[in-house]
């Protein structure tokens, strides 16, 4: 569908997609580590937890918080609250409880969904917090639940289903994500009830081609904008079935669900991020390419260096389609595609998506220059909760500025070049770090590396590489300082080299540079 072609004046994504799947009430939706969810089932449980939450005297557009390991519950409770009218925050799993207690205090929300085994860290951080919520509801208890807690089951027995959705609209406000900022608090990204559709029409069906007989599995969560695609909202919208993994998505865990340990289904569709496709194939336990059932496999979260989909493609046959999307504009908008994999670069804009790069007077710059990538497209973020210079800042009229520097190719490709605020100028010259990082991971030493700007005795900025070796392996710096500058424009090689045991990442995998120059600073 075109992305000009407008939803309506009455559109609710849940009862969408809950239409969609109305003649496959016995096809399992979602699989997690404990059971099996059919479509019908889906619908009844989606429509008692919006019940529920009505129950509970949450209005329309009051928030709740969803802190819950990925789980048959989390699309439950998700699309419960969206189907009544209310807005879901889904929250990372893997924060601390002052990070819950200002997200509550934010977000004002009325209640929470919650995983037993996160119950602790949330009631930690309801201690820490002013703000009260109505009632905790909680998805496999460990331990005896408070007067002020339900059991997740208890909750959605305890009304029948609500035969009606709330008549929302494709842009009233129909979910939250936190984006993962680097430095202070991170942002409330306000998505609508439109969003979501239109990146499972442009992305999930337009480019990766879904169908309902895909089996899909993803390594990023739910509650990142890239798991909420990959795992919910594009194999709902075709009727495919969803691998759910509460634990962390190690290569020994991925394996097992990518040979139907678990299940007894393998995955035909898997999303990754470059930092675990480096991980899997140093396994010595990597499958083999007849193990596995895959026929298409996804990257985003960081830029993929061309060596690591290379040799991926090598090992399993299977092409990596590379691409880049962001918590404000929900999912991917520059991909590669299954039937055109160019590595080394982000591929090519995503239909029903404008892509501009700018230079620092805000021009449009020529093919084979750095500039600040701009996005337009249909599922850009609403804005940031009670942020309005920063959401003045990021969404520029119909433009979503993405803080990422790209270079645009002859054919029309876009190669990625860092950050905005990674990006170096060293003689004069920008040097974009991923490119060295790209770089030394073609050592047959190197797992991983990070680069960043450094200043020498005279101030001026040079790069410095910290890097992670292979199990066993060996290399000196001298040695790595000549790989690159063999591969490299010789003023790019790095003057100083690190060895270290790990790099510092967030939850998604991205490795998180700005540690790394807080470490440099301090040691000065």
């Amino acid at each position: 569908m075109d992305a000009s072609t407008p939803l309506g004046d009455s559109f609710n994504f849940a009862q969408h997609l809950l239409v969609c799947n109305s003649q496959r009430a016995s096809k399992a939706a979602f699989i997690d580590d404990h059971s099996t969810l059919s479509y019908g089932l889906l619908d009844e449980r989606v429509r008692r937890v919006a019940a529920g939450l009505r129950g509970l005297g949450i209005k329309r557009e009051e928030r709740v918080l969803l802190l819950m390991h990925d789980c048959n519950d989390w699309p439950v409770s998700f699309l419960g609250a969206m189907y009544a009218g209310i807005v879901p925050v889904a929250v990372n799993t893997l924060l601390t409880a002052d990070d819950y207690a200002y997200m509550l205090e934010h977000s004002r929300a009325q209640a929470v969904l919650v995983s037993g085994a996160l119950l602790p860290a949330l009631t930690a951080a309801m201690t820490k917090s002013d703000h009260e919520v109505s009632k905790v509801i909680v998805s496999r208890p460990a331990a005896p639940l408070h007067p002020a807690e339900v059991e997740f089951e208890t909750f959605v027995h305890a009304q029948s289903p609500l035969n009606k959705p709330a008549a929302t609209s494709p842009d009233d406000p129909g979910f939250w994500l936190y984006s993962s900022g680097s430095t202070g608090r991170p942002k409330g990204t306000v998505h609508s009830h439109g969003n979501p559709y239109w990146t499972a029409e442009l992305y999930g069906k337009g480019v990766l081609a879904l169908t309902e007989r895909d089996v899909c599995f993803s390594a990023a969560k739910l509650f990142f904008a890239y798991g909420l695609g990959n795992a919910l909202s594009f194999p709902m919208s075709v009727g495919a079935t969803t691998l759910l993994m509460a634990e962390r998505a190690t290569p020994d865990a991925t394996f097992k669900r990518w040979l139907g340990q678990i299940a007894g289904l393998k995955p035909t569709v898997f999303y990754g991020a470059p930092t675990g496709f480096a991980g899997m194939l140093a396994a010595p336990n990597l499958p083999t390419r007849a193990e596995v059932g895959l026929r298409l496999v996804s990257s985003a979260g960081e830029a993929l260096p061309a060596e690591l989909g290379e040799r991926f493609k090598r090992h399993f046959g299977v092409d990596i389609v590379d691409g880049i999307g962001s918590t404000e504009m929900l999912h991917i908008f520059l991909s590669n595609t299954p039937e055109r994999v160019r590595y080394g670069t982000t591929g090519w804009p995503v239909p029903g998506y404008d892509i501009e790069l700018r230079g620092d007077d805000g021009a449009a710059v020529p093919d084979g220059e750095p500039g600040d990538l701009y996005i337009r497209g249909p599922s850009a973020a609403m804005m940031y909760w009670g942020n309005r210079a920063k959401t003045r800042e990021t969404f520029q009229g119909g433009w979503t500025k993405s803080g990422d520097k790209y270079v645009r190719n002859a054919d029309g490709s876009y190669t990625y070049g860092g950050r905005s605020d990674d990006m170096l100028k060293v003689s004069g010259i920008y040097v974009s770090p991923f490119e060295v990082e790209a770089t030394l991971v073609q050592h047959a030493s190197v797992l991983e590396a990070a680069v960043i700007g450094v200043p020498d005795a005279q101030g001026l900025t040079k790069t410095k590489a910290f890097v992670v070796l292979k199990a066993g392996a060996q290399a000196t710096e001298a040695e790595l300082q000549a790989f690159v500058k063999d591969k490299l424009a010789p003023y790019k090689y790095p003057r100083q080299i690190a060895f270290v045991d790990d790099l510092p990442k967030t939850a998604t995998g991205k490795i998180q540079r700005f540690k790394l120059r807080e470490l440099e600073a301090h040691a000065a």
